[in-house]
């Protein structure tokens, strides 16, 4: 009966060493209201100067977005009045942004692809944090001034898989240009979700509720179907114009439900306007030509990988949505005689499956050059793929080298098809009977014969060969 239609707003924040207009630094975790200077506390007197290293990375994102970049943009004071912000005011980018009609392609489930325009993205100064304990409120102003780019989208979106999607590629383009670390748990990655409702085929646009407060993919998705199912009621109800109001509402995921924060403003009641204290921002032939050179992006790095190492589609993309998982799996791949299946399993499924914890790719107790080279022994037939997963769990747990491990464990493939003959002649003639009900037609005993073998071998007999040798002998 509905449609739905999402528009979204993500706040990144860049990963500068100083704040938007000063010197302060943007660093993480640090004792409150420690990292602050008379510009971002808005004292009298102080005057704001444009970090430039924010106007670099703005034109990075832009190249990656397929956007404008705006070779000359201007700053605005936008008001409002909240604790976390000492000047009364944000300063941002409202008329004239530094990026602007850009795009991304999205990959949907079914196969096919659908392209999100991106409406633009601005720079903007972030506020601080308020901290609210007990009947306490207290302000750290240590963020304030941190530089942002808000990228907004069209209202393009359609439910929340592909509010999902897009928000994957934009975090993915973000870690590959290495502009920010979105970071969603500390904040560094802020996505506000306006949703609304319309009758299948009507073209109008509804009212559109924006949804904040929600710090993880997963909770976005279940923030969305919450407040489709809330819109959908009301209009059914015959409530949608007494209950469904432009506003914004936070979401909680205890109670899996949204709830009303406070009215949305309109650009009229923020009484924005130029920013007196800062000059227009000016981008320069040197600086387009220097900055547009990006690194190789997700899409590009996944059809490269498809090519070169002749991998899937899947596996591929799997590999490449982390700018760390990819780095890690081509240098896996550096290692002689490695193929892209085997490389592939032991890092998202056995690798990633045992780093529990703060632990991950970047600090991984085994490297990608150590996992590159337990590749290629399974490779070679030199260990099993069974036997690899012990060597592994014996790497995590101590700085060892790989063929000493596996020396020491015994777990040497036997390829010596003589040794394997034997293993084999002993077994068929200690089960006569199993042989004559095999040889009758209950070939499901073939398993009982393998098993045995690989138990006798203490599982170093190479199983290609012991396959072989018992379906020759046994007829």
């Amino acid at each position: 009966m509905f449609e739905v239609v999402i528009g979204l707003e993500v706040h990144v924040q860049l990963n500068t060493k100083t704040k938007l207009f000063c010197s302060c630094p943007t660093s993480f975790n640090h004792k409150q209201n420690t990292n602050t200077c008379p510009t971002c506390l808005a004292l009298p007197g102080a005057l704001p100067v444009l970090n430039k290293e924010v106007v670099h990375k703005s034109i990075m994102l832009g190249t990656a977005i397929n956007a404008t970049v705006n070779r000359t943009s201007i700053f605005d004071r936008k008001s409002y009045f909240y604790p976390d912000s000492p000047s009364a005011y944000q300063i941002t980018q409202l008329y004239t942004p530094i990026v602007e009609n850009g795009h991304l392609e999205i990959d949907l489930e079914d196969g096919t692809k659908k392209t999100i325009r991106v409406n633009r993205a601005h720079i903007e100064a972030d506020a601080g944090k308020n901290i609210h304990d007990g009947d306490i409120s207290k302000v750290d102003l240590n963020r304030a001034g941190t530089p942002l780019l808000e990228i907004v989208s069209e209202p393009d979106l359609s439910n929340g898989d592909e509010v999902v999607a897009y928000l994957k590629k934009l975090h993915s383009i973000i870690r590959y240009l290495d502009i920010g670390d979105a970071n969603m748990q500390e904040g560094s990655f802020r996505v506000d979700v306006n949703v609304s409702i319309r009758p299948k085929g009507d073209k109008k646009l509804y009212t559109r509720v924006e949804v904040k407060n929600i710090n993880s993919f997963k909770f976005i998705q279940k923030a969305i179907e919450v407040e489709v199912q809330r819109q959908s009621e009301a209009w059914e109800d015959g409530l949608y114009e007494d209950e469904i109001f432009q506003e914004t509402r936070l979401y909680d995921q205890d109670k899996n439900e949204t709830r009303s924060m406070r009215g949305k403003e309109e650009a009229a009641d923020y009484r924005y306007f130029p920013e007196p204290d800062l000059l227009k921002c000016v981008v320069t032939d040197e600086m387009m030509e220097l900055y547009s050179k990006i690194p190789e992006l997700p899409d590009e790095k996944r059809d490269r990988f498809i090519k070169e190492y002749g991998m899937n589609d899947y596996n591929a993309g799997v590999i490449t949505s982390s700018v760390e998982m990819a780095h890690f799996f081509e240098t896996m791949m550096q290692e002689e005689g490695v193929t892209a299946k085997t490389a592939t399993s032991l890092l998202t499924v056995e690798l990633q499956g045992r780093l529990k914890g703060d632990a991950n790719l970047s600090n991984s107790p085994v490297d990608a050059q150590k996992l590159g080279f337990l590749a290629k022994r399974i490779d070679d037939k030199t260990i099993s793929g069974k036997a690899a997963k012990e060597v592994l769990d014996k790497l995590m747990q101590e700085n060892l080298e790989v063929d000493g491990v596996i020396e020491a464990l015994g777990l040497k493939q036997v390829t010596d098809t003589g040794a394997i003959e034997a293993i084999c002649d002993e077994i068929i003639a200690a089960n006569p009977q199993k042989v004559e009900q095999y040889q009758g037609g209950k070939e499901k005993l073939f398993g009982f014969f393998v098993g045995q073998v690989m138990k006798a071998s203490k599982g170093s007999a190479n199983p290609q060969a012991v396959n072989e040798i018992l379906k020759a002998k046994l007829g």
